[in-house]
């Protein structure tokens, strides 16, 4: 598995910053604003919209979360037909590097969101919560995965699927010593 980013890393980021300073704009929040909102320090959201910062997985849910938008809809331009290369994927971190997620095509429309994720051996991963009436769906392709969500441990094996309401914190977990590779979709579609 690549563990870069096969883009300019960072013509990425200055796609986030222009992305999240039109969002933002349009929806008529200031910076500190938002910052407030997401807990998200106003000087990283500077830098963020600037070009300046490469902002990890849980920080980019956050920003995607108290703007009400899928968080592709921060680096992507619209296109008719779409291919997704795995060598040309925009991958995001963790901040410790275990759980990265490789965004697959854009979806204009706003309902869901395609990533192939990967958890290395032995780790784990928090999510924030998303926005009240988000719906994740995930298939484990390869490895196993335990997923607590609510309190309760779902063991899933190789082809073994899930699907649950995101809106509250989650953790992906692999106890194995194979990587564990997964295929999400993240469903917008009952937002409130």
């Amino acid at each position: 598995m690549n563990s870069g980013i096969p883009q300019d890393q960072e013509q990425i980021g200055k796609r986030v910053g222009l992305k999240l300073r039109q969002i933002r704009s349009t929806k008529g929040l200031s910076m500190e604003g938002l910052a407030n909102q997401i807990g998200v320090s106003k000087l990283t959201l500077g830098k963020i919209e600037r070009g300046e910062a490469n902002p990890t997985l849980s920080v980019l849910w956050k920003i995607a979360s108290g703007l009400s938008v899928p968080l592709t809809s921060l680096f992507y331009l619209e296109s008719e037909v779409q291919i997704s290369r795995k060598k040309d994927s925009i991958q995001l971190n963790s901040p410790d590097k275990v759980f990265i997620v490789e965004h697959m095509f854009n979806n204009n429309a706003q309902s869901f969101e395609l990533y192939r994720g990967y958890l290395k051996p032995f780790s784990e991963y928090e999510s924030e919560a998303h926005s009240t009436g988000v719906v994740e769906y995930v298939t484990v392709m390869s490895g196993a995965l335990n997923l607590e969500v609510n309190g309760a441990t779902y063991v899933l094996q190789k082809h073994d699927s899930i699907c649950f309401n995101a809106d509250s914190l989650h953790k992906y977990i692999n106890s194995g010593s194979e990587l564990a590779e997964l295929h999400f979709t993240i469903s917008y579609q009952n937002i409130t």
